[in-house]
């Protein structure tokens, strides 16, 4: 993902599971969360739905692999604004990016 969002915007911190990724939230307060579904030790819909009962501001985009309707319904569920999947991230993560930070949605066309 790196490549993909080039020089364009500034990368605060990565995560290799769900608890990291609310950990490094909690601690840099980012615009928006980048965050896979799929992580080991706490999923990235649990990682969100606990950031967001928490009242946190940070902007979500779910990266994933699913293409599935009912992964959608449960990102947005979350909080999330964004929903790009890996088969489009080239042509649509900066897009996505974009969208979300301006609060709106977005979601790969399938």
């Amino acid at each position: 993902m790196r490549f993909e969002l080039g020089d364009e915007f500034e990368i605060v911190a990565t995560a290799h599971n769900g608890q990291d990724a609310v950990d490094g939230v909690l601690l840099y307060n980012p615009d928006v969360l980048v965050i896979d579904i799929s992580l080991p030790i706490m999923d990235g819909l649990q990682a969100v739905s606990l950031l967001k009962a928490n009242h946190c501001r940070t902007r979500v985009l779910f990266v994933s692999l699913h293409e599935d309707a009912d992964f959608f319904d449960a990102a947005f569920s979350a909080g999330a604004l964004g929903y790009v999947t890996k088969a489009r991230l080239s042509a649509d993560l900066v897009i996505a990016i974009r969208q979300v930070l301006q609060g709106r949605k977005f979601v790969s066309p399938r």
